[in-house]
């Protein structure tokens, strides 16, 4: 057993109370070693233990022990003073191992003591008080000052991070913060509503109390330290510049200097922002914020310029809201006046009064309205031709309207002058055309050639649209004129209107034309009287007379004519249970002539009505079915009585209004309802009903039950919907046959009608989901021996053999049939 020294122990004790080592080893070999310790920890502290090989007896420690670190000859290393990291974060040290003449045997080897950081210092602002300024408006989050504190524990742990918060701000209005710091880097800025509020002439100094923490300001042990921050706020100078004017077409070098802003912090980078975003933007900005005009502006092309001066800092983030800059350009008489068109004619009539106005030359200049450079004058300069003399017009100098100035016009003696007009504005000159065109006045009436177009025969069914007279009048105005084009109207004889006068616009001439079918009976002659007048109004002093009326006799003959009904189709509406000789409607006609009329119908082709020949009376002759024809349609004739025995045909529709009187019925054959033999469990199959008579928009809604109370212990009905229901068995004791099961189907109807039904049910052995029954199993049917005698047999046997088959099988369904009914108490509902 190894001896172990009484001071080993105790070292050996403490080494393991505080377990240095990184590897968690109390002792080993002489090796290269990194060890940990927190600083402040007591003296005496045993780090580890080398263990040396022979004829190692001894060790040597160097390097940086600062008095510090020592190791005792047998190996032994440990701290006889407290460690402290802000002195030396980090001891280099070597260990030789020596024999016992002191020379080295193995090593140096070196180890490294890393003294771990514990919060032993206070965090301390490098200024006892701070002074700073800000501008108002700035942008909020922009730092305008810095306060910074220091901590000698080590930065890269909790010990060294340090935590910015402001406690006070005097004075706080409102409870508002206006100030905000970043809490890591204790950046001092606006925030938003300080930006917004900030007002020197209202408060210019501010005081804050800002604290710093460490330990990230989360830990209750945290130190921390305050300071003064005293703020001056002054007046911010970002401010919109006044708008600026600038003359167009200015010739002086360019760029011109306009204006300037200025941010209130120098180092500022300035932008201009063209919000309209022109082809042509003539408009610059220098760092020192001065704003130039780059070219030549036109006011005509463009007369008002709205951009914005936007001030970045170094990151290119804008520094505050942007400023608008406004540039109106101001006017120069740079254009001439315009004639609003080649040429600019007018109208005037010949009987037109000295100084009445014949119209307004509107000339145009671009320059700027309402200011001397568009003032225009007007000034005639000639006149073609000068007939019947010189100085006829005369033109408003500031209006241009132009007026009759010497005497009335007659087209007969010049129908056109040209005129040739100054329009002047104060430095420029421009020569416009006028046309005057002289135009004729109504002051002449039109003239038909004759007075009397005679007697004209026609019958009473000639075509509509047919010409039946040309009449003439003529009037001496000018031609193609208003005053000269004729309208012809009928004004007695045609209070019925079926005549009607088209106008030639070349010849003025009449058509008269059959607008509305001619009757005899309604009158066979008419004195017709034609009046022919100008669309435009006659002159004053001039008016219509005999002249322009002319007169003719149309003398309508007879024509045989058919009946005519009161209508095109006639209509009814009856339910389709009444009872027959029920009178269901009546139509009218009327023979023209005013012969007796005999009705009949036509097209009767199901024999349910009949009319009265005399009166026109329709009633039914047999019973009505809507479920045959929801709408009856016949032909109704009218033929006259004597004469030519012409008719005439009308439509009589009788709509038939539905009666519940079919009985409910099953929807579709439901022989193929099988459950599989021999029942594992009760069964279930599903089957739907319909019913002939008209549904309501709800559709049909039937009641189903059993037919029979004696199958109430094996069958059970259900309704699934208005129209489907399911039967199920009640138990599964079923033989391998058909069953045929009757169901009672109510229809609610009003009044309410059932039937019974048969549905058959058919208990088979089933392959697959299908059911099947053997040959073998069903009676009459032939054997498989049987077939193939057959098919050894001649045609003719076949034949035979068929015929029986099929009269044995008939005989079989039929027993079946029989042996159905005695399980079922009613008889199936027919379809």
């Amino acid at each position: 057993m190894v001896q172990v020294p009484l001071h080993c122990l105790c070292f050996l004790a403490l080494y393991l109370a505080t377990g240095y080592s990184q590897e968690r080893k109390f002792s080993g070999p002489l090796e290269p070693m990194t060890f940990s310790i927190f600083e402040g920890q007591e003296a005496s502290q045993v780090i580890f233990q080398f263990k040396a090989s022979p004829p190692a007896v001894n060790f040597k420690l160097t390097g940086e022990t600062d008095g510090i670190f020592q190791i005792q000859p047998d190996g032994l290393l440990y701290h006889n003073k407290t460690l402290d990291r802000e002195t030396r974060a980090v001891h280099k040290l070597q260990v030789s191992a020596l024999d016992a003449q002191g020379t080295v045997v193995e090593g140096p080897v070196p180890i490294t003591i890393e003294v771990k950081d514990i919060n032993d210092n206070r965090p301390t602002f490098l200024q006892k008080k701070y002074e700073g300024s800000v501008r108002q408006n700035s942008r909020p989050g922009k730092p305008f000052m810095y306060v910074n504190a220091t901590d000698l524990d080590d930065p890269a742990t909790p010990n060294g991070q340090l935590i910015y918060e402001i406690v006070i701000q005097l004075p706080k209005i409102n409870n508002i913060m206006y100030f905000q710091i970043n809490n890591k880097t204790g950046a001092i800025s606006l925030t938003l509503d300080g930006s917004r509020a900030l007002d020197p002439s209202k408060n210019s100094n501010y005081n804050l109390v800002v604290s710093v923490k460490d330990m990230g300001g989360q830990n209750e042990n945290s130190f921390s330290d305050s300071t003064s921050v005293d703020i001056v706020v002054k007046e911010n100078i970002w401010k919109k510049p006044e708008p600026v004017e600038i003359f167009e077409n200015l010739t002086d070098p360019h760029p011109i200097k306009i204006t300037q802003v200025q941010w209130n912090e120098p180092g500022a980078q300035y932008v201009l922002v063209d919000k309209e975003k022109l082809p042509r933007f003539p408009f610059s900005i220098d760092q020192e914020g001065v704003i130039y005009v780059t070219q030549p502006l036109d006011r005509e092309e463009k007369d008002s310029y709205v951009f914005y001066a936007v001030a970045k800092d170094e990151a290119g983030q804008p520094l505050s809201y942007p400023l608008e800059i406004r540039v109106k350009v101001k006017d120069v008489n740079d254009n001439p006046p315009m004639c609003p068109s080649a040429v600019t004619v007018f109208e005037v009539q010949e009987n037109e009064n000295i100084g009445s106005n014949i119209g307004t030359l509107i000339a145009h200049d671009k320059d700027e309205e309402n200011t001397a450079n568009s003032v225009l004058v007007y000034r005639i300069v000639d006149q073609v031709p000068a007939l019947p003399k010189e100085g006829l017009f005369l033109v408003q100098t500031y209006s241009g309207v132009f007026q009759l100035a010497e005497q009335s016009l007659k087209k007969q003696d010049t129908p056109q002058y040209n005129l040739t007009v100054e329009v002047a504005d104060k430095d420029f000159k421009t020569l416009c055309h006028v046309q005057i065109h002289v135009i004729d006045i109504n002051d002449q009436i039109p003239i038909f050639e004759k007075s009397d177009y005679g007697n004209l025969t026609v019958t009473e069914d000639t075509v509509v649209g047919s010409t039946i007279l040309t009449i003439q009048a003529t009037d001496g105005d000018e031609p193609f004129t208003g005053s000269s084009k004729i309208l012809y109207r009928i004004t007695q004889g045609d209070s019925d209107g079926r005549l009607g006068v088209d106008t030639d616009p070349q010849t003025n001439a009449g058509y008269v034309i059959i607008k509305k079918p001619l009757d005899f009976e309604t009158a066979a002659i008419h004195d017709i009287v034609f009046q022919a007048e100008n669309p435009e109004p006659l002159v004053y002093g001039v008016n219509y007379n005999s002249s322009s009326s002319a007169t003719f006799k149309l003398i309508v003959t007879d024509v045989n004519e058919v009946p005519e009904f009161s209508q095109r189709i006639y209509q009814a509406n009856v339910g389709e249970d009444v009872a027959v000789g029920t009178k269901v409607g009546n139509v009218t006609a009327r023979d023209p002539e005013n012969l007796d009329v005999s009705y009949s119908l036509g097209d009767n082709r199901r024999g349910w009505l009949k009319i009265n020949p005399v009166t026109g009376e329709i009633s039914t002759v047999a019973p009505l079915d809507r479920e045959a024809e929801s709408v009856y349609r016949v032909q109704v004739v009218a033929t006259e009585v004597g004469g030519s025995s012409l008719s005439s045909t009308a439509y009589f529709h009788l709509t038939l209004s539905d009666v519940n009187d079919n009985p409910p019925r099953l929807a579709k054959d439901d022989s193929g309802l099988f459950l599989c033999h021999p029942l594992q469990a009760t069964g279930t199959v599903i089957f739907e009903a319909t019913d002939d008579d008209q549904q309501s928009f709800r559709g049909p809604q039937f009641d189903f039950s059993l037919g029979s109370d004696m199958l109430q212990n094996t069958w059970e009905v259900s309704r699934i919907n208005g129209t489907h229901a399911k039967l199920c068995t009640k138990h599964t004791d079923f033989e391998e046959r058909v069953y045929n099961v009757p169901i009672r189907i109510n229809d609610r109807g009003q009044p309410p009608l059932e039937g019974i039904v048969s549905l058959p049910v058919t208990f088979c052995k089933c392959v697959e989901g299908s059911c099947f029954r053997a040959a073998g199993h069903q009676s009459g049917m032939p054997t498989v021996g049987m077939a193939v005698g057959i098919l050894l047999t001649t045609f003719l046997v076949i034949g035979i053999i068929l015929a029986v088959v099929f009269i044995r099988i008939k005989k079989n369904e039929g027993k079946d049939n029989v042996e159905s009914a005695q399980a079922s108490e009613a008889q199936p509902l027919k379809n």
